[in-house]
């Protein structure tokens, strides 16, 4: 691809996503958009109410298993390497696949207690 080709392709689709954003219909949103909480609370209530603990362990299992795509990210070019690095990813996905299904059976992932 030449320089002009590039050029010309990297300005029209700006402008004709620029256009189409301009001939879009324009909404109105309702006053539950425009308000600034948006976790479920009222903001004219009290800010002392207590928080259901199903809130904190959706949150530590999100970080548990971003952390697990993390360590698994680089895998692909380890594979090459060493039959040890398949060994440690094997163990590392074997131990969270456990670790999810105590949790499943214990009931930490049923939202409707």
């Amino acid at each position: 691809m030449n320089l002009t080709t590039t050029i010309l392709t990297t300005t029209i689709i700006p402008l004709i996503l620029i256009t189409f954003n301009h001939l879009a219909p324009k909404t109105n949103p309702d006053m539950e958009k425009l308000s600034p909480y948006e976790c479920g609370f009222s903001p004219l209530e009290n800010a002392r109410l207590p928080l259901s603990i199903q809130f904190f362990l959706i949150a530590i299992f999100f970080l548990l298993f971003d952390l697990e795509i993390a360590l698994l990210l680089p895998i692909p070019w380890a594979l090459n390497t060493s039959t040890t690095t398949t060994t440690w990813m094997l163990l590392l996905i074997f131990l969270l696949t456990l670790g999810l299904a105590y949790e499943w059976s214990q009931g930490a992932l049923d939202w409707t207690k």
